[in-house]
């Protein structure tokens, strides 16, 4: 997965949209006005944020050597994914989309 993979794969989810609120070197999607994933569009290998619910991150955390606490973000909500060939991209898009539900259900 590359920055144009992982923004075709946001912005394909209903009500998404693709924000660049904190300057032109980080890519922000949000539905319903609210972020479900952050991303550095220079980081290389390629990383991004994405909201879990905190009993699974921590879980997620300890499984995977690619999961991280959020950077910058609140580290019970948020990890940090680096996309270095680690984890396959179904599962990498699993988490994308527990993001993007976890946030669509608030409004």
């Amino acid at each position: 997965m590359n920055i144009e993979s992982l923004r075709e794969y946001c912005l394909s989810k209903p009500g998404a949209e693709e924000t660049m609120p904190f300057g032109p070197d980080t890519l922000v999607f949000k539905v319903n006005g609210k972020i479900f994933l952050l991303a550095g569009m220079d980081d290389e290998p390629l990383s991004f944020n994405v909201k879990c619910d905190p009993d699974k991150a921590i879980e997620l955390r300890e499984q995977f050597a690619c999961v991280l606490p959020g950077y910058h973000m609140n580290k019970k909500h948020w990890n940090t994914i680096i996309v270095d060939g680690s984890v396959p991209s179904k599962q990498i898009k699993e988490w994308i989309d527990d993001s993007y539900s976890l946030v669509k259900g608030k409004k």
